[in-house]
């Protein structure tokens, strides 16, 4: 199958639907088309440490100390990645209320339905201010009788950046004398910086997801969809203990478009296998790309391989302490463009960012982007995936995530040295 630039562009939108379904279809750790699962692993997840209490409690601190430097009353959160941060309660979104309030003095609170407080005490590692409303209530009235039990009458709420837009204008209704404003400051200047505790558990993921890959590179098999490709991964994945399974298998030339395509593909001698795969540990995620030929590579296939490979290393190499993170993009695209490739984000070339920011969610600020001017520091994380990809032909992606440390930046895992040894190792 030969995929034109014309055919992409004609059947883009679908493709974009198609392939979305078939990324949900592979997150489910190996559902379908697997006809190998993963057997004689062991789950090398036992030793790891959960945050502690402590750990939770200190970042409410942290949140506190940044809310009065930004003139914050008080900032909201609903369930998610930023809600488990901060207090270690794991819930989900329904069109009922589940919030935390964070004020700038004082303790947190909890706003859930009537009928769940019993499960959200469950999640709850501290705090006991938990007020319920029933289903002929407002739960925005609840919100505002937070803030008045803290002294607060007006001043500025700060909204988690996910926060649905039915609950801001809930409580425009239930507390006007507030200003609804951002809490990025709070929650981007406590989850970009991370602790031991959590580059321990980040690394135990990338070492569930790297073992999964040298399993998946030693059973291809000819004939092979990409469904067959990606249950194998997450079944591996799931039996060495990570959760939160996703994967992404793209094959020949379908390699070329850095998400897919809806195309039909099969795994054949000298062809292309593109991965992007990731889980998580305690919340704590993993992302890591590899680019495998079956069979004996060609010349080009070693050349694009080894470029990408280079980009790489250029880009770990600008990720030095204090760099504006938009170097690191800019570095490796002056590299690829001396090589005929680009310009900028045109293809054949780099056709996205070099990398992204990476915590308790895949993606996250900052990220490795012409004109991010944001210094890089100690505790940050990035994926490093600079790859290139040739419309009609295919692309080659390696990503491996590195984290910032006072002498500069240190790999999760290693990128494999060659197209021949095509795993890499633990940093």
């Amino acid at each position: 199958m030969t995929l034109s630039k014309r055919d992409f562009l004609k059947f883009g939108a679908g493709a974009a639907v198609g392939t979305a379904l078939a990324g949900t279809a592979a997150r489910a750790s190996g559902a379908s088309g697997s006809t190998k699962p993963a057997t004689g692993f062991k789950p090398i997840t036992g030793d790891v440490k959960p945050i502690t209490v402590e750990e939770r409690l200190a970042r409410i601190v942290r949140a506190q100390k940044l809310m009065r430097d930004e003139g914050l009353a008080a900032i909201l959160l609903e369930p998610g990645p930023a809600m488990l941060y901060f207090t270690g309660i794991s819930w989900w979104r329904s069109e009922r209320l589940t919030a935390v309030v964070i004020p700038a003095e004082g303790d947190i609170a909890v706003v859930t339905p009537f009928f769940e407080e019993p499960s959200v005490r469950e999640s709850m590692s501290f705090g006991d201010d938990v007020r319920t409303w029933h289903e002929h209530e407002s739960p925005f009235e609840r919100v505002a009788g937070i803030l008045k039990d803290r002294g607060l009458v007006s001043g500025k709420i700060g909204f988690e950046d996910t926060v649905r837009y039915f609950v801001v204008e809930g409580m425009k209704a239930a507390a006007p004398g507030f200003e609804i404003t951002s809490a990025l400051p709070v929650t981007l200047g406590c989850r970009m910086y991370k602790s031991e505790a959590e580059l321990a558990l980040m690394k135990k993921a990338n070492e569930v997801t790297l073992k999964a890959y040298e399993h998946v590179w030693g059973t291809l098999e000819a004939g092979m969809a990409p469904s067959d490709i990606t249950s194998l991964m997450g079944a591996a994945q799931a039996a060495l203990g990570g959760s939160g399974i996703w994967n992404m298998a793209l094959l020949n030339e379908a390699s070329a478009y850095p998400h897919g395509t809806s195309q039909p593909q099969t795994l054949a001698e000298g062809g292309i296998v593109l991965m992007d795969c990731g889980c998580a540990v305690e919340g704590y995620q993993s992302d890591i790309s590899r680019t495998f030929v079956f069979g004996e590579p060609s010349k080009r296939q070693r050349e694009v391989w080894d470029t990408v490979r280079k980009g790489q290393e250029i880009a770990f190499e600008t990720a030095q302490i204090g760099t504006p993170a938009g170097k690191v993009d800019d570095a490796v695209r002056t590299y690829y463009e001396s090589l005929g490739y680009g310009p900028g984000y045109q293809t054949p070339g780099l056709s996205h960012r070099t990398g992204h920011g990476i915590g308790m969610k895949g993606h996250e600020s900052v990220n490795f982007v012409h004109g991010e001017k944001t210094p890089l520091a100690t505790g940050m994380c990035f994926s490093n995936e600079p790859g290139i990809y040739i419309f009609d032909e295919f692309g080659v992606r390696l990503e491996d995530c590195l984290y910032m440390t006072d002498s500069g930046p240190k790999w999760f895992t290693e990128p494999p040295a060659s197209l021949d040894d095509p795993i890499g190792k633990l940093g």
